[in-house]
């Protein structure tokens, strides 16, 4: 199985290290094209303005100067054209990538595009507990939990257009309850926050901040699932057509 890896954290990040780790133990053909830089909340953009260079690191290694979007569609149309992957995973995404995070993420795009290509897609991340934590933010969880996710998913077929989006609790490996299937959540959105700050010059800045999460019956959904301490496992699909809308619409519309 040729597997590849890639990212939105850029190619020196610690949980794309990680990940290489995890996916040797499932192929012995593993390729890295990922950002050259950080593209964290840069969704499934392209970059359509300026040219686009790629970096080798090594045999098989590969920086893309642009976003996640690009550095799957520079793999697939570029560097591996002549050997398509069998598989590609994301991340390991350095925090969480829940609700509606997913309409953001470089990380799930990425698997996207791959989906989009036909090829059986899988975005991972790593949630932690505090803002605040950089560098510092631990892995463990991803480490231990990630290959026996994997194992069932990979043999799993896929629907075509579909993804898989895992992400792993902010909790020591051993503290991880289990993992649970889950639909994709929704945090309240007039609860978001931008905080307002000012640079040693007295200048005002902003950074946004999420709200929290609004909880459903029986804790169905990625955000609950993180907060009791699973690891989350969501499809989710490329056609995002509001089915019961067609026929109203349609009568709105109608001769």
């Amino acid at each position: 199985m040729r597997i590849l890896l890639t990212n939105d954290d850029g190619i020196a990040a610690p949980g794309l290290a990680l990940l290489e780790e995890i996916a040797a133990t499932l192929s012995d053909e593993i390729w890295v094209v990922a950002p050259a830089d950080e593209q964290s909340g840069a969704g499934h953009s392209l970059t359509l303005t300026r040219p686009m260079r790629i970096h080798r690191a090594s045999d098989r290694r590969f920086a893309v100067t642009g976003t996640p979007t690009d550095a799957v569609m520079m793999a697939l149309g570029q560097l591996m054209k002549d050997s398509p992957p069998d598989l590609i995973l994301s991340g390991i995404n350095r925090g969480a990538n829940l609700a509606e995070d997913v309409t953001y993420s470089g990380t799930v795009a990425a698997a996207m595009e791959g989906a989009l290509a036909g090829v059986p897609s899988i975005a991972l991340s790593q949630c932690y507990a505090r803002q605040g934590m950089g560098e510092t933010v631990p892995f463990e969880a991803a480490r231990v939990w990630a290959a026996q996710v994997l194992a069932p998913l990979i043999e799993a077929p896929m629907a075509p257009g579909t993804l898989v989006n895992v992400n792993f609790p902010a909790c020591p490996a051993d503290q991880v309850a289990g993992i649970r299937v889950c639909r994709q959540g929704m945090r309240d959105y007039g609860r978001a926050e931008v905080v307002e700050r000012r640079d040693p010059r007295g200048f005002r800045y902003y950074w946004f901040a999420l709200g929290p999460a609004k909880e459903t019956p029986g804790h169905a959904t990625d955000l609950e699932a993180i907060a009791d301490n699973y690891v989350s496992v969501t499809p989710l699909h490329l056609d995002m057509t509001h089915g019961p809308s067609l026929a109203t619409l349609g009568e709105r519309f109608a001769d």
